[in-house]
């Protein structure tokens, strides 16, 4: 038992959990099965974990920025939350049983694949983690314990895997005139309402790759230049209002420059990861999806898709970071939910500056723009529901990270489990 528990743990720990090394394996396989030379195999092996590493420091990069204004308006607001990506004391207590859970949901995964029609396969490395954590928190706020929730938070996880790429493929198609690839991604569900409402509402013939700007000003096309000016203005917006943002000894006006340069460097660091890992991973998949599950697709993380329509995710992330904190701010002062909602700063750049891309593929400027403001509803309605939901869990890591598909499938794994434990 013990032997069978160390591999379990061997494999979700140091290759599951470990995306440049998950991403390199298959690139291996992918190659291997394709009988490449040897110096092609360790290149591309190489290559794959190395853009991984790149776009995930990217994205590191960018998170750290929005972190720190996160923090600053939490505490402005006077709300303690737990620190980290994870709630210790939920992870010590169920950790294994998100392991277990894990492991089976990505052997139904491939199952699925396999023998339906539904061909994606997950690859987002962090998210096969995160994903059967919070329909884990779900299953346990319902009253499941033992085999009963790994059964169910594996299925459930299985068909998270499968079935949010696959819904949002003739979206992202539409974006990326590129049907290699999908996205796999806790931005599904926002993305889905920002599709459709722009489908609707938008315009197709106005680009937001086409906005017109004096050759003056032509460096705003640039999204990390853009971006880190973008950046730089939201510090000094919120740091004035937030003075915690700035530690002692520095100026608001320093750490600002640094927030937009750092976000600027690492939106460049995330997109030079992106063309590095498409090269590789794209061609070494298609050996495996000849071999083992022809036909299918590799859904990568929300990143990839930003060097399509740079202008779009900056113009997503502002339109959901206004729109969903003025609603915050009205749903504590309503006590709408019960509880203190923070500011979705995270949320509203990664999640919605995807929705914001899916927006712009179908309705140009005025989708984006639109899609995301009304997809920003819902970010805010996902995160109080399920906060609540979750209060015994994980809730105040949903409160940072939720208001998305995370939030979303923890609360139907809530569901499903109530339905079980009534039956």
């Amino acid at each position: 038992m013990n032997v069978g528990q160390n591999i379990l743990n061997f494999i979700s720990t140091s290759i599951l959990q470990n995306p440049p090394v998950l991403l390199g394996l298959i690139a291996m396989i992918g190659l291997i099965a394709q009988k490449k030379p040897l110096e092609d195999i360790i290149k591309g092996t190489f290559s794959a974990a190395f853009g991984m590493i790149i776009l995930t420091e990217g994205v590191n990069m960018l998170t750290g920025v929005v972190s720190a204004i996160n923090t600053a308006v939490q505490q402005k607001m006077g709300v303690q939350l737990a620190k980290g990506l994870s709630d210790a004391t939920f992870t010590a207590q169920y950790g294994g049983a998100v392991g277990i859970a894990m492991f089976l949901a990505l052997v139904i995964h491939i199952l699925i694949a396999r023998f339906t029609p539904v061909k994606s396969i997950f690859l987002t490395g962090h998210m096969l983690w995160w994903v059967p954590f919070v329909i884990v928190a779900g299953g346990v706020e319902a009253g499941l314990r033992g085999v009963e929730l790994i059964i169910v938070s594996a299925i459930l996880s299985a068909l998270y895997f499968s079935l949010a790429p696959w819904v949002l493929r003739k979206y992202i198609w539409a974006v990326t005139e590129d049907k290699s690839f999908l996205i796999g991604h806790p931005t599904t569900i926002l993305s889905l309402i920002s599709g459709w409402v722009a489908s609707k509402l938008g315009n197709k013939s106005h680009s937001t790759e086409d906005i017109k700007v004096p050759k003056s000003l032509s460096f705003f096309r640039d999204i990390s230049v853009s971006g880190g000016i973008v950046m730089f203005f939201v510090d000094l917006v919120v740091g004035t209002i937030a003075p915690t943002l700035v530690p002692k000894g520095s100026t608001l006006f320093t750490v600002s420059l640094n927030a937009g340069l750092m976000f600027g460097g690492g939106l460049l660091v995330l997109l030079y990861g992106v063309r590095l890992l498409i090269n590789q991973i794209i061609p070494a998949f298609q050996g495996i999806s000849e071999k083992l599950v022809p036909g299918a697709k590799p859904a990568f993380d929300v990143p990839v898709l930003f060097n399509y329509k740079p202008n779009a995710v900056i113009i997503g992330f502002l339109t959901a970071f206004v729109t969903s904190t003025i609603l915050v701010i009205i749903c504590n002062a309503t006590n709408m939910f019960g509880l203190l909602l923070v500011p979705l700063v995270i949320t509203s750049f990664f999640e919605c500056g995807g929705a914001a891309i899916v927006g712009e593929g179908q309705g140009g400027v005025r989708g984006a723009i639109i899609g995301t403001f009304i997809a920003s509803f819902f970010m805010v309605a996902l995160v109080g529901f399920s906060a609540i939901l979750l209060s015994g869990t994980i809730k105040n890591w949903i409160l940072i990270f939720g208001g998305n598909d995370l939030s979303l499938w923890a609360m139907i794994s809530r569901a499903i489990g109530a339905l079980l434990k009534m039956i």
